[in-house]
């Protein structure tokens, strides 16, 4: 059986760029040899010689310059008779590089009248090949930084051309799915990944700082927990059982906590079945931290704390100035601790300007079903505690503009919580919990956790009972979960944190495909 060619093989571009390639190793030269060793990065190059001049066009020739070797792809070429002048790119920036007739060599290239080095590089090389560089840097008359290449090296002989910046690459569904034409076209695209990184890189040298310990934990699971979300499911032949790719960190951690491990913390990918929007992509990155001996006020201090920090660090400021979604004036987020705080059912009444505890439960229905788009059905079902919730979601999350924490939140949300102290409190139903808020986006969650074997167990049951009634989000009852906290749990604090948010709030981007190397995307047809 043969398989069809794909699509690109019939473009003109790519018959030219293979029929160059056979010419290339007719000429005896390897068009993808094993390593190169440059010396140097453009960015690099260019902060060292800033300030200072390396030469000029004279001295170059004469190689009195100083000398550099780098490697990159070739971005833009002009030829101007005896010389020739190409943008190299590098992960680190572009560096002019000139070609010179007389002093330029093509590694392996066995000169003669027909192919010189010059001919080589005008006829054999395309846009967007991969070229090592050998020679000496000048700057020009009109003051350019540039490399005068004594020898080059061709490292990988391309089939495809690059897209055109203005025309080829403008479909944001092209670019998230073709994310390398992305990375190579785009600079900026490559900064954002890099503030990406040097995020994750502060997050855990603040938590090293302030004694959590890294730990890793499964993410195939027997049972999955943490988190009311419909999971993905796999099998596992060797033990021919289902198995369910991780809803959330909690669990496993929890139990290392009954173990005596102390402080700890993990960043890791969770995995939820669930719709696709500017905020949410199936599979994502969490922080989950836990702590004996704290609630979750500390939680809070800790959750301010690190976004202050990152703040200072990224930017020398907890002021944080963001561009309107649509366009616009800018604004200006205060990142500074303490954030402000309050109740779920205070929210509602300062932003909503509705006093949830008038109303009846049916009341409640009514008006979701008048003033959002939540379906009756959808909530003539749900208790006291959750339709508080639902109405905060639907009706004051987007006007949590500066940093929230919001408090307290009915019991019906979380079967992992524990009650509140207060015992006016918890005699409504309250639990020990905060979910932070900025620009109308939920970035933490956090509960004194619960850790009463018997309460536990009664409301897993619950959620088991929702899940055989058909609520697919549900919890199926996790026993050996249970069989932990029945060997004793010392009082904890946890939070969880969802970083691709907080990314995007610190690289100022709206759509969480933007942070995400490869975003979950429908396949090309």
């Amino acid at each position: 059986m043969s398989l069809p060619s794909p699509e690109y093989h019939q473009h003109e571009e790519f018959r030219n760029r293979s029929a160059k390639l056979e010419q290339i190793r007719a000429l005896r030269i390897n068009p993808y040899p094993h390593s190169f060793s440059p010396t140097h990065q453009t960015e690099g190059l260019h902060s060292e010689y800033e300030e200072k001049s390396p030469g000029v066009s004279d001295d170059a020739s004469a190689g009195t310059t100083p000398f550099a070797v780098i490697a990159g792809r070739l971005m833009l070429f002009r030829s101007m008779g005896k010389n020739a002048f190409a943008q190299l790119q590098d992960e680190t920036g572009r560096i002019q590089v000139m070609f010179n007739r007389d002093l330029t060599k093509v590694t392996g290239l066995v000169d003669n009248d027909e192919v010189t080095p010059i001919k080589f590089i005008e006829k054999k090389l395309d846009l967007g090949d991969i070229i090592g560089i050998e020679g000496h840097l000048f700057r020009t008359h009109v003051g350019e930084l540039t490399l005068l290449a004594k020898n080059v090296t061709l490292l990988c002989k391309t089939l495809l051309p690059l897209p055109d910046k203005h025309c080829g690459l403008a479909d944001k569904g092209v670019r998230y799915r073709k994310r390398w034409l992305d990375l190579i076209i785009n600079p900026e695209v490559v900064q954002t990944f890099k503030m990406r990184s040097k995020i994750l890189q502060l997050i855990r040298a603040y938590m090293y700082a302030l004694g959590y310990l890294e730990v890793e934990t499964p993410v195939l699971q027997n049972i999955y927990g943490g988190a009311e979300a419909r999971p993905f499911k796999t099998h596992l032949h060797a033990l021919d059982q289902e198995m369910f790719l991780r809803i959330s960190l909690e669990i496993p951690l929890k139990k290392l906590i009954v173990g005596g491990m102390g402080k700890i913390f993990e960043i890791g990918k969770v995995f939820r079945n669930e719709g696709l929007d500017r905020t949410h992509n199936p599979e994502f990155t969490m922080l989950e931290a836990y702590a004996p001996y704290v609630d979750y006020k500390d939680m809070m201090a800790l959750t301010e704390n690190l976004f202050e920090s990152l703040a200072r660090e990224l930017f020398g400021t907890t002021k944080l100035k963001l561009a309107a979604e649509s366009g616009g004036h800018e604004y200006e987020i205060e990142l500074k601790a303490p954030w402000k705080r309050m109740s779920m059912q205070e929210a509602i009444a300062v932003y909503a300007h509705i006093d949830t505890a008038t109303l009846s439960e049916q009341e409640m229905r009514l008006l979701l079903t008048e003033k959002t788009d939540i379906p009756f059905d959808e909530v003539k079902k749900a208790p006291r505690g959750l339709l508080i919730a639902k109405i905060f979601g639907e009706l004051v999350e987007k006007h949590l503009i500066q940093p929230h924490h919001i408090i307290d939140h009915p019991i019906e949300t979380t079967p992992l919580c524990k009650p509140h102290r207060d015992p006016e409190l918890r005699e409504k139903g309250l639990v020990e919990r905060f979910e932070s808020f900025i620009v109308g986006r939920e970035f933490c969650n956090s509960y004194t956790e619960l850790n009463d074997p018997e309460l536990q167990r009664k409301l897993l049951v619950q959620q088991a009972e929702k899940k055989a009634a058909g609520d697919e989000e549900a919890n199926p009852l996790d026993e050996e979960f249970i069989e932990a906290i029945c060997q004793g749990m010392p009082p904890t604090g946890g939070l969880g944190i969802g970083l691709d948010r907080l990314v995007m709030l610190f690289c100022r981007v709206y759509s969480i495909r933007d942070i995400l190397f490869f975003p979950i995307m429908k396949p090309e047809e």
